[in-house]
């Protein structure tokens, strides 16, 4: 029987990646290299009178720009003053893992976000302190899965990578070399006059 061939992605991670970040942080355990364990998309449409006609677009775009059906979210208490009730569906989720999740993260780094309008590359603050980093997107649009003409009405959400890595260092160099541009790119040293110690830097 034949076999699927694994995600770009995949294999770019095991072949170039993990020898990279071996030899920059010199990990002696290739158990110790960080590893992206799973992405999970989620979008919120609120407690509005059309939420639910917001909802069910919501859980079948996340669908088309996914590949996996999404889950409701519910919220988790009743809030008088917004209309919002325990139990209420306010929004979609999503888990991604192994081959689908990798092929996702392919499409979001070379396809999605260069489609971005005037884009300079995603923010590098966005770590949670435990190396998970949380991307958020305005505009469905910039995946190639949703026709533009068919859209109704925009859909925000946000993608949040969750890595095995110990610290948010570790994280952005994973993601950095998987291909995730992000906006504070590394400086290099500028040559200066003979004569002058300082050490100027120029954006890369």
């Amino acid at each position: 029987m034949a076999t699927k061939l694994e995600p770009e992605l995949y294999i770019e991670y095991k072949t170039r990646v993990v020898p990279a970040l071996q030899e920059k942080q010199g990990y002696k355990n290739v158990n110790e290299i960080p590893k992206i364990e799973k992405v999970v998309v989620n979008s919120s449409v609120g407690a509005g009178a059309d939420s639910k006609e917001a909802l069910e677009i919501a859980k079948m775009e996340i669908a088309q720009i996914t590949g996996q059906r999404p889950v409701a979210t519910v919220a988790k208490k009743s809030i008088a003053n917004f209309k919002l009730r325990e139990g209420q569906a306010i929004g979609a989720k999503v888990t991604l893992r192994g081959r689908i999740m990798y092929e996702f993260l392919d499409r979001l780094i070379k396809t999605a976000l260069p489609r971005i309008r005037d884009f300079r590359g995603v923010p590098a603050k966005a770590f949670d302190g435990n190396g998970n980093y949380t991307l958020g997107v305005t505009d469905q649009s910039i995946f190639p899965e949703i026709e533009l003409d068919k859209i109704k009405r925009n859909i925000g959400f946000d993608i949040t990578i969750v890595t095995t890595a110990r610290t948010n260092a570790e994280a952005k160099l994973l993601l950095t070399e998987l291909g995730m541009p992000f906006s504070d790119k590394a400086k290099k040293p500028v040559q200066k006059p003979e004569g002058q110690q300082e050490e100027a830097t120029a954006a890369a």
